[in-house]
């Protein structure tokens, strides 16, 4: 087997109607209304990696325990942005709609600026911006 690209990602939601608003509403996606709530829209995955719960804790909060207050996220996904400063105006915009940022805006040692926070789900997800991925 060969795989080529990822082809579909998705959470699994509990409340399909709270979820949808948050990625239509919040993160601004050009979701449909409905029962099944798609599209095609977005350009494909740039990466797929694995990452363990210890190093994701890290990232966020300088330690490797994920704290007791929050959903240990199964998932995450990033959204990248054309610039640097985009990232900081969505962690604006995002705080204003009420969303918990976790971390950042910052850059990573590694160059990519990154925010994070959880969704309905208890998806890690990122706005991010990549360098390399431009």
């Amino acid at each position: 087997m060969k795989i080529k690209f990822v082809a579909g990602f998705g959470p699994i939601v509990r409340d399909l109607e709270a979820s949808g608003r948050f990625y239509r509403e919040v993160l601004g996606l050009p979701l449909p209304e409905g029962q099944y709530i798609s599209t095609d829209e977005l350009e494909g995955v740039k990466h797929f990696g694995l990452w363990r719960i210890e190093d994701a804790a890290q990232s966020c909060f300088g330690t490797e325990q994920w704290p007791a207050d929050l959903p240990i996220p199964n998932g995450g996904m990033e959204f990248d942005v054309e610039t640097e400063e985009a990232v900081a105006e969505a962690a604006l915009e995002l705080q204003a709609k009420g969303v918990r940022i976790l971390v950042g805006p910052r850059k990573e040692p590694w160059g990519q600026t990154v925010l994070r926070f959880v969704s309905p789900e208890g998806l890690l997800l990122g706005i991010t911006y990549t360098p390399w991925m431009h």
